[in-house]
């Protein structure tokens, strides 16, 4: 019989303080009410039980919930100062000519005024170009297809964070 240990990260993780897990958390996603989710699911004996809960916690946000998240990404290309995962996160902006720059800002504010709402893609690994094509192509969706896809590239980014949050050294 094997038996399979909690990943150190997570273990750390599972018994945090509620006031310092809710502050991770919160590093990862800024919905409050996605945050509480995942802290009420403690312990969790695998990462992918963490992956797992928060996908769940993602689909059964509110708009206004899904909003809250969405306020704590900045836009892409325009990477929050002194905010280290959304310049490694965007990384794929950094190296961009000065064209694309400008043309994804273009695409930001069209897709602002359009949806209301930053422009949401989960941008690890993926090129400038990849990134204003696919702002592009969505600014044509209806807003609740929009909506949905949204919800999809944040549960995402989240279990991207997560699986950092679970695997760093302490």
């Amino acid at each position: 019989m094997t038996t399979t240990s909690t990943p150190p990260g997570l273990a750390r993780f599972n018994v945090l303080e509620e006031h310092a897990a809710l502050a991770a958390l919160h590093e990862a996603c800024a919905s409050a009410e996605w945050a509480r989710r995942l802290l009420a699911g403690r312990p969790y004996a695998t990462v992918a039980d963490l992956h797992a809960a928060s996908d769940a916690a993602t689909a059964g946000l509110s708009d206004a919930d899904l909003a809250e998240a969405m306020a704590g990404h900045p836009p892409i290309g325009r990477p929050a100062p002194g905010d280290p995962t959304s310049a490694r996160e965007q990384s794929g902006m950094a190296g961009a000519a000065a064209g694309l720059k400008a043309e994804m800002l273009e695409l930001n504010l069209a897709y602002q005024e359009r949806f209301g709402h930053v422009f949401l893609i989960c941008a690890t690994g993926r090129s400038g170009e990849q990134m204003r094509d696919a702002a592009r192509e969505r600014l044509g969706n209806p807003p609740e297809r929009e909506r949905e896809i949204v919800r999809t590239e944040l549960g995402k980014i989240n279990r991207i964070r997560l699986a950092r949050l679970v695997e760093e050294d302490a």
